[in-house]
């Protein structure tokens, strides 16, 4: 009798689906799509608290000051121009939500000897940035982070978010092997790649990409698109929900073309 191969499939850390404590989320970079994923962290916090969850406790990472070319494709308002990009939003999602997250002044990367930053740790990286370079030192960190002792903390899951003018993706890490259960039905898969080591060679060729502050709305958009942050903002956070409420997922990312309406998963 033939037998057909067992879709693979990741199972969600089993500290995720059933915390004492809120998940701790580290959201690196406050800009177009990091603002905007704030926003859908916010709303899942809500929503896991509704379900008897513990949620979130989120610690927002941006050196930026607001500035006029940061209205109207980012979070900002004409009011919150020369404030810190993090403590802007992180201040707003406190009054909204009532909860207590925090804003960090400062890049995520160690100093000048080395040393990791200060509340570096926790169970979930989302990367927003805008540069390869960033990518490799949050990819270093990472490793740097993994230890077998259980912390309340201990570090999980790498959500990196990366887009040009169009299009973009979002990919899933695990940071190590994540225990799996025994599966009859599913290939259980413990690691997900880094995207520095799965696609480090393309993230090099990107070097060249121009990441100079614009100084427009107008020049702003010339580099990338209204609605490619956003779009990417709702579809990735709807993977990290997925992993909160199915406690499993056969994928691990998405690419997306804005231009064509294209999406392409990217399979465990």
């Amino acid at each position: 009798m033939k037998t057909h191969p067992r879709t693979k499939m990741h199972f969600t850390d089993s500290y995720l689906l059933s915390p004492t404590n809120p998940i701790e989320i580290n959201l690196i970079g406050a800009g177009g799509t990091g603002s905007k994923v704030l926003t859908g962290l916010m709303e899942m916090n809500h929503s896991l608290n509704e379900l008897g969850h513990a949620g979130l406790s989120v610690r927002l990472w941006d050196d930026d000051i607001i500035t006029s070319a940061n209205l109207g494709r980012q979070r900002f308002a004409e009011s919150e121009e020369g404030l810190y990009k993090s403590v802007a939003l992180i201040n707003r999602a406190n009054r909204w939500a009532g909860t207590n997250w925090k804003a960090e002044t400062v890049k995520f990367q160690r100093n000048a000897i080395g040393k990791l930053p200060e509340n570096a740790q926790a169970n979930i990286y989302i990367s927003c940035v805008d540069t390869v370079k960033a990518r490799f030192e949050i990819a270093e960190i990472l490793e740097l982070s993994k230890s077998g002792y259980a912390y309340r903390n201990t570090p999980k899951y790498w959500m990196d978010y990366g887009n040009g003018k169009f299009s973009g993706q979002v990919i899933l890490s695990t940071i190590g092997n994540l225990q799996q259960p025994n599966s009859e039905k599913y290939e259980p898969v413990a690691n997900l790649p880094f995207v520095t080591e799965e696609f480090g060679d393309l993230l090099r060729q990107a070097e060249t990409e121009d990441d100079t502050p614009s100084c427009s709305l107008a020049e702003a958009l010339e580099k990338q698109d209204l609605f490619i942050n956003g779009s990417l903002a709702q579809m990735g956070c709807s993977l990290l929900w997925n992993l909160f409420r199915n406690g499993m997922t056969e994928n691990r990312g998405f690419f997306l073309n804005l231009k064509d309406f294209r999406s392409q998963p990217l399979k465990v």
